[in-house]
């Protein structure tokens, strides 16, 4: 599906995602549905406004789901950058859960930075490169302000 309709939603790239209670708190104000797409069964609010989607566990399920369900009223949630392109492709809004949004003329640096850590991980030259920093309070602000401002922007067009 290339759109989602008239109805702005959110799909969330769940598994790993540590920003679901403030994607409710989000959610519950502006009566936005969301989808929780994950490999195995969670714990969600019991709330018609929430709908959990249980994918196999075959490689890339989730992404595969929520690639195809995104759309240009669908708001996605993911801090995987290949998922983040495939539906900046079908024309979602994309916010990582630190909120820093993928847009179109960022994607590529993404991708490309990417796979040039790929490449020193597997090659044994990336000794001492981390992961992402850790998970701050910021983040968390920027998220819920990133969701807010995409929902409005969306439910007035």
């Amino acid at each position: 599906m290339t759109d989602a309709g008239p109805i702005v939603r959110i799909l969330v790239d769940a598994d790993a995602c540590p920003v679901k209670d403030e994607i409710y708190k989000v959610a519950f104000r502006y009566a936005v549905p969301v989808e929780i797409v994950a490999n195995s069964y969670m714990r969600v609010p019991v709330d018609p406004l929430i709908r959990q989607v249980v994918v196999d566990d075959k490689f890339d399920a989730a992404d595969d789901y929520i690639a195809g369900q995104a759309g240009a009223k669908s708001v996605v949630v993911t801090a995987d950058i290949l998922l983040a392109d495939r539906c900046l492709k079908a024309n979602a809004t994309v916010i990582g859960p630190n909120g820093k949004p993928f847009t179109t003329s960022s994607i590529g640096t993404a991708i490309a930075t990417r796979a040039i850590m790929a490449d020193l991980r597997a090659g044994g030259g990336g000794e001492g490169i981390g992961g992402p920093p850790p998970f701050s309070k910021t983040d968390r602000s920027r998220f819920l302000s990133a969701l807010d401002e995409a929902l409005f922007r969306l439910r007035r067009t």
